[in-house]
């Protein structure tokens, strides 16, 4: 009960010095919640643009390769240079690799190029024109609303069809039902058998929304395949990733024709890379985030550690008489830390609720980006506040807490 009394007085303490001194207090809980507000406010960014970029790599599965002339890898050494002589993977090299891969459950191609849509007197740009096989479905997850994917004899042919994203066919077509409509792509005109689901955008891109499938075999003749095409391989089951890496490169070098000695002239490339970088990046940004905070909760350390020594000199003589009638100096120094504490716990609060408004204007508005803030990220914020908390009030209550109850009553007398 004891500690009770001394939690609920100190609480007191707290909030009276807030209402009393309003101003004062305001200044010195600024670098507090300016700390905490830079601190969170950067998580709150940091995980929501985590969670929105690997939200769009859902889509594929962590164990397809991908067959590239481009490595998803960066850094001071990258050789561009060497990279850009290297030829594109053309159709021929995944149907030569489907055909040698034994650890292989599905081979894939995959060009893509921006360009626009048209259907009678409407036109959309800025969309994305994917040309793939039959066996695409098996490594990219596809959601498509009405309709079907194209059938392995279509794929074989070429036949002038189409998959639109859900924005697309708004565009293009309104609420009316875009299946066997007729669109047209660089003078092509190609038939509608599938519209995707509506997916939203992000900061990211718009997933498929805004994405047009067609045939690879059709595609050659509306895109060039000189640049942005891939292989994708899915591996059978059991098989991990290294068996199915090593015999792919086996099987290319000797699709390419390579010698021995020469070196790779491709990229086997896995969606974990990417998901590493981007960890990499985003833990940058988290330091960048603590650096900036640190300082000024540092700052607000100092603000606290002085509006506490105000307030032991004016309540010098309250401590003495509680040393008078039995307090120990325990008592006292627990006191103003916890007073302290509950100082930049106000700080924290005020901080949150700033984080939140913003959240909540930020995901009102629909920019292309939803943020959030984890429970983890608060909690973090509040050991924050009590840490600094326990750091400002040190010297304060330790200089309370040492007074002699005679002297301390004598010193407002």
């Amino acid at each position: 009960m004891l500690w009770l009394r001394l939690l609920r007085e100190s609480f007191l303490f707290a909030w009276s010095a807030i209402l009393m001194n309003r101003l004062r207090t305001f200044l010195s809980l600024l670098g507090v919640m300016v700390g905490i507000f830079m601190i969170t406010a950067v998580f709150a960014v940091v995980d929501s643009l985590e969670d929105g970029l690997k939200s769009t790599f859902n889509i594929l599965d962590d164990d397809v390769l991908f067959v590239q002339k481009w490595p998803w890898s960066f850094g001071e050494d990258y050789p561009w240079w060497k990279y850009v002589q290297r030829r594109e993977v053309s159709i021929r090299d995944m149907e030569l690799l489907g055909e040698r891969m034994q650890k292989a459950e599905t081979v894939a191609f995959q060009a893509k190029e921006g360009g626009s849509i048209e259907a009678g007197n409407s036109r959309m740009d800025g969309v994305a024109v994917l040309a793939v096989t039959d066996g695409y479905p098996d490594v990219i997850s596809l959601d498509i609303e009405h309709g079907r994917f194209f059938s392995a004899s279509e794929s074989a042919s070429g036949q002038p069809i189409a998959i639109i994203g859900y924005d697309i066919a708004m565009d293009l077509f309104g609420r009316e039902d875009a299946r066997d409509r007729e669109v047209e792509i660089k003078g092509q005109a190609l038939q509608v058998i599938g519209v995707f689901s509506q997916q939203g955008s992000s900061m990211v891109n718009n997933g498929f929304d805004r994405a047009v499938l067609v045939p690879a075999k059709f595609g050659s003749r509306i895109m060039n395949y000189s640049q942005g095409t891939s292989i994708m391989v899915k591996p059978k089951e059991g098989v991990s990733s290294t068996e199915l890496s090593d015999e792919l490169i086996q099987q290319f070098r000797s699709i390419r024709r390579l010698r021995p000695r020469e070196e790779d002239d491709f990229s086997i490339n896995q969606i974990g890379m990417l998901t590493s970088i981007l960890d990499a990046i985003f833990t940058q940004v988290e330091w960048g985030g603590w650096f900036i905070g640190i300082f000024a909760i540092l700052v607000g350390c100092f603000s606290i550690a002085n509006i506490m020594f105000v307030s032991v000199r004016e309540r010098t003589r309250i401590i003495g008489v509680q040393k008078a009638i039995g307090a120990k100096s325990t008592f006292i120094l627990t006191q103003f830390l916890f007073e302290a504490v509950a100082l930049c716990l106000f700080g924290a609060l005020f901080a949150l609720l700033a984080i939140e408004a913003i959240v909540l204007i930020v995901n009102t508005l629909d920019i292309g980006i939803e943020l959030k803030v984890r429970p983890s990220r608060i909690v973090i914020a509040l050991s924050v506040a009590v840490a600094s908390g326990l750091l400002a009030g040190l010297a304060p209550a330790r200089k309370a807490a040492r007074m002699e109850p005679v002297e301390a009553m004598r010193a407002n007398a």
